[in-house]
């Protein structure tokens, strides 16, 4: 991946893409939106991430 804001690592939840240096899934912030949830309610849910790296990863070409 090509996104300083998202890591794949086998050793981190078995290669489950995330957010970099987080446990918390990418997925997670999609199911969050696709929920009607707003950014600001995902991230008072995983306060390990941050602002920055929810535009980024929302701003990436990786998210399908």
């Amino acid at each position: 991946m090509d996104n300083a804001n998202i890591t794949r690592n086998p050793e981190i939840l078995g290669g489950t893409p995330v957010f970099t240096g987080t446990r918390v899934p990418i997925r997670s912030l999609i199911e969050s939106l696709e929920a009607g949830d707003s950014v600001d309610e995902f991230l008072d849910n995983y306060p390990s991430v941050t602002r920055e790296q929810v535009i980024g990863v929302l701003d990436s070409e990786q998210i399908q």
